[in-house]
């Protein structure tokens, strides 16, 4: 151990006091303040030369207190080896940055520039933490109003009462006119639009990392929900009345329903959200899986439908299964068990296989996930944890 071999190298009392918490002169008697379990672990490891983890103990305390007694994760057994390295890369530090120069502040001395960067980091968390600050709460709650609103003007938009009175046809509808940008819903659509756009380019100009904040993925759906609009207007105004709009219709129309991205920032201010996004992100290994377990049972499962339905001379040939990727569609439908009774096998050997088919999509889809669920409640009790965090700030703030 470095630090056992640290104290045995010290010349003076001094030098002791620098390695260890204190120390009896009369009985030659030495105090560390650490985890006396883990340290007789530790001392195992020194006797017998294997190294793991406490029972009930969590790794990433068992792992600072072996960089304590100057010991590394190779050190440890292979089992434990993975065990930490699985640990640290499913966690994810919550914790905010510190102040910068916080000491300094308290003598009375603020070096240049600690003001604007103490601004910036309050508007920064007033937009990306809607729990850290009143403010942030009141801003949060406008931003989920205005996606509301756009959501029902959207789905209110494709109601045929909605575009009966004009009689306009669906590529009309599509254009950004100077007449429809007067209606109601061209008026509140614009007003939605204007304060998403004044939201991102805020947050964008009180960010950190640029770069960083270009890569998020909440980010790029924010784009993904406020680009098409101006693109269809300019694709509008550039066109005009010419009859190359009809043939842009299509892609306008596409455009603009793809802000229903706009729903996904709802991400921003709710943890159910939240939690489903960051389980996938960290259980892609198991989806990769269960999809991998699909794609096979499917391929397998289809050339036999297809063989045993219409491959085979039987006298009777089912038409829903002439190829195998046609008996896909019905492989998928009957492993994920919903069943929609459009195709069906007909024969013995061919209802024998579906039901060989149900129950081996049963079996494959269940093995995963316990694997995700117990990640789900990781990343929910993580994210829970960061909120009641920064609800905390928020009561002290309400309180002064």
């Amino acid at each position: 151990l470095r630090r056992v071999s640290r104290l045995h190298g010290c010349l003076s009392e001094q030098d002791v006091l620098e390695v260890c918490d204190d120390y009896d002169r009369e009985r030659n008697e030495y105090f560390f303040d650490r985890h006396s379990e883990a340290f007789g672990f530790i001392m195992l490891y020194v006797r017998h030369g294997h190294l793991r983890f406490v029972p009930h103990m969590c790794e990433l305390s068992f792992y600072n207190e072996m960089i304590y007694w100057g010991l590394e994760g190779s050190h440890l057994d292979y089992c434990c080896q993975r065990r930490l390295d699985d640990r640290m890369s499913e966690t994810c530090t919550y914790y905010a940055a510190e102040e910068p120069n916080g000491g300094l502040e308290g003598k009375g001395r603020r070096p240049p520039g600690a003001e604007g960067r103490k601004w910036l980091e309050r508007m920064r968390r007033t937009f990306e933490e809607p729990t850290s600050s009143v403010a942030a709460q009141v801003l949060a709650t406008v931003s989920i109003l205005f996606v509301i609103v756009s959501m029902v003007v959207l789905c209110a938009s494709t109601l045929p009462e909605w575009r009966a009175p004009e009689n306009r046809s669906v590529e009309e509808q599509s254009r950004y006119t100077a007449e429809s940008v007067r209606e109601p819903s061209g008026i509140i659509e614009a007003i939605c639009i204007g304060w998403f756009t004044a939201e991102c380019i805020v947050r964008f100009i009180v960010s950190k990392n640029k770069c960083e904040f270009v890569r998020r993925p909440l980010n790029i759906i924010d784009l993904l929900a406020i680009t098409p609009y101006y693109i269809s207007v300019l694709m509008t105004v550039f066109t005009g009345e010419n009859s190359q709009l009809q043939r842009a219709g299509v892609t306008l129309r596409v455009l603009r329903m793809m802000r229903i991205f706009w729903v996904i920032k709802l991400a921003r201010h709710f943890i159910g959200l939240q939690t489903l996004g960051l389980t996938l992100k960290r259980c892609y290994r198991e989806m990769v899986m269960l999809l991998v377990f699909i794609c096979v049972a499917m391929a397998i499962f289809s050339a036999l439908s297809q063989l045993l339905e219409n491959g085979l001379d039987l006298g009777t040939k089912n038409k829903d299964y002439a190829s195998i990727p046609a008996a896909c569609w019905w492989v998928i439908i009957s492993m994920t068990t919903v069943g929609y009774g459009d195709m069906c096998p007909i024969t013995v050997p061919g209802r024998i296989l579906g039901g060989i088919c149900v129950v081996s999509g049963i079996v494959l889809l269940a093995l995963p996930i316990t694997f995700i669920y117990h990640s789900f409640v990781q990343c929910y009790h993580e994210l829970k944890f960061r909120s009641a965090r920064y609800s905390r700030s928020l009561s002290a703030e309400f309180l002064n």
